[in-house]
C-alpha cells in the first residue's frame, strides 16, 4: 500500500473503532455468539379470527395457507416495518369510520393488504386505500375525474367501502365472505358457495389470489397485534404520526391551487400530501359543490 494511500485510510478507521463502540440497532443483530443472522419457523397461533368469526386451525390445509403468509409478511421485514408505521398514523382515521358504519374493526387489516395503507393505483385502475374501481366509485357516489378523484380521499373512501361490505354481508350471511367478496366480488362469491354446494369461505376451492386473501388479512393482524413475536422491535417515537390539520370549506372553483396553498400560509407540496384528491393544479367546480380542504395545523 502507498504511504499516501495509509494516511488516508487511518482516519477513516479511527471513526469505525470509535463508532463501534457505540450501541446501534440493527435490522441484522443476534445475540448468537457466531453472528449468524437466523431464520426460523414459526409457531402458529393457537385461535385466529375474523370480525369475531373463528377460523378452525385443525385442519392441515388451513395452517399451511395461513403459514405461508405469517413467513411472507414476517420475513420481508422492510415492507411489515412500514406497515407498522403507516398504521400508527392512518389506523385511528380508518377505526374510527369503521365504527361509525358499524363495520367490524378487523376490516382495517383488508385496507393494508390492498393498498399497503398508501395511495397506489393498481394496473387494472383501482385507487387510494382501499382500491375502488373507477366504476364501483362513481356508482357508490364518489366524483372521480380528471380534476378529482374521491377514491384518494381517505374518508370518504372509507365509507364507500362500508357500504360495499355491509352489502355483502348481507347477501352472502358472514363477515368472512364479505371480506373475500371484496377481492372476488359479491356475485363470484355467491356463484362459488353456490356451485360447490358449501357456505363458507373456508371450504371455497378458489383461485390462487382469493384462496390467499383471508390469510393475509389474518396473517396481518397476527404480526399487526404482537409485532415482538415475529421479531419486530420499535419504539413510540419510531411510528409514524398523522399530521394535525383543520379543513377549510368552499363551494366555489381555486383557479391556481399554489396561490391558494401560499394564501392559507403553506406551499402547494403540503397542500397535495393533505390532500391527494386534488389531482390538478386548479380545483373546477361549475356546479358549486361542497369541498371541504385540509389544512395543517401548525404546532
Amino acid at each position: 500500500m502507498k504511504k499516501s494511500n495509509l494516511f488516508i485510510l487511518l482516519p477513516i478507521l479511527g471513526l469505525f473503532v470509535a463508532a463501534s463502540s457505540v450501541e446501534w440497532r440493527s435490522a441484522f443483530k443476534t445475540n448468537d455468539p457466531e453472528g449468524f443472522y437466523k431464520v426460523y419457523a414459526l409457531t402458529l397461533p393457537e385461535s385466529v379470527s375474523f370480525a369475531g368469526e373463528k377460523v378452525s386451525m385443525n385442519r392441515p390445509d388451513l395452517k399451511e395457507r395461513l403459514d405461508r403468509e405469517l413467513l411472507v409478511n414476517t420475513y420481508w421485514q422492510s415492507n411489515m416495518m412500514l406497515l407498522l408505521k403507516r398504521a400508527n398514523k392512518y389506523f385511528p382515521q380508518i377505526e374510527r369510520i369503521l365504527e361509525e358504519e358499524g363495520i367490524p374493526d378487523d376490516f382495517k387489516y383488508l385496507a393494508v393488504i390492498e393498498s399497503g395503507l398508501a395511495n397506489v393505483r393498481s394496473p387494472k385502475g383501482a385507487s387510494g386505500f382501499w382500491q375502488i374501481m373507477r366504476t364501483t366509485g362513481r356508482e357508490m357516489g364518489l366524483e372521480v375525474n380528471s380534476n378529482v378523484d374521491e377514491r384518494y380521499h381517505l374518508e370518504m373512501a372509507t365509507r364507500v367501502a362500508c357500504q360495499y361490505l355491509k352489502k355483502a354481508k348481507e347477501k352472502l350471511g358472514s363477515w368472512t365472505l364479505a371480506a373475500a367478496a371484496y377481492n372476488r366480488g359479491m356475485s363470484g362469491i355467491q356463484k362459488k358457495l353456490t356451485t360447490q354446494q358449501v357456505d363458507n369461505y373456508y371450504d371455497l376451492y378458489l383461485g390462487s389470489e382469493t384462496s390467499r386473501y383471508m390469510f393475509r388479512i389474518l396473517a396481518i393482524k397476527e404480526i399487526m397485534q404482537h409485532p415482538k413475536n415475529y421479531g419486530f422491535i420499535f419504539e413510540k417515537e419510531d411510528l409514524y404520526e398523522s399530521i394535525p390539520i383543520k379543513k377549510v370549506g368552499l363551494d366555489t372553483a381555486i383557479t391556481n391551487l399554489a396561490r391558494f396553498s401560499k394564501q392559507m400560509k403553506m406551499d402547494y407540496n403540503q397542500l397535495k400530501l393533505n390532500n391527494p384528491w386534488l389531482l390538478q393544479n386548479h380545483l373546477n367546480n361549475k356546479s358549486r359543490k361542497y369541498y371541504e380542504i385540509a389544512i395543517p395545523v401548525a404546532d
